[in-house]
């Protein structure tokens, strides 16, 4: 039985995600035009990890001529909420709380980093009154 195919992104995949999300609608040669110098990618890497992309519900495709074109079908913020839910439920036991105290225990974050945080935390905590 084959493994269970994932709906998170893989390196490759977001790669080429990034590329739909700037240019839009792109035939798959523009995708391989648009990988940057130091990524590059063959033609059937790219064929092949875009048919993944539209298997997986990330894409769709029309035809123009004999090519195909290839738009997203997913905002890349819509993409990125969906990772973080991935992370926090397969790392933190979907508790924010672990998440949050996670990112705030790295010693890497800056003073400024943890003001717009506690900022963003006063302003949901404002916005969770207002609504009762």
């Amino acid at each position: 039985m084959p493994p269970k195919q994932s709906n998170t992104l893989t390196e490759a995949e977001l790669r080429l995600m990034k590329i739909l999300w700037r240019r839009g609608d792109s035939a798959v040669t523009d995708l391989v035009a648009a990988m940057p110098e130091n990524e590059p990618l063959a033609y059937n890497s790219v064929l092949t990890t875009i048919r993944i992309l539209e298997r997986k519900g990330y894409v769709e495709h029309r035809q123009e001529g004999r090519a195909f074109v290839y738009r997203p079908l997913i905002a890349e913020h819509e993409a990125g909420r969906s990772e973080v839910r991935h992370v926090l439920s397969r790392f933190f036991g979907n508790s924010r709380e672990r998440l949050l105290l996670s990112l705030l225990e790295d010693e890497e974050i800056s003073p400024q980093e943890l003001d717009r945080l506690k900022e963003a935390i006063r302003n949901a905590s404002q916005d969770d009154s207002e609504e009762v």
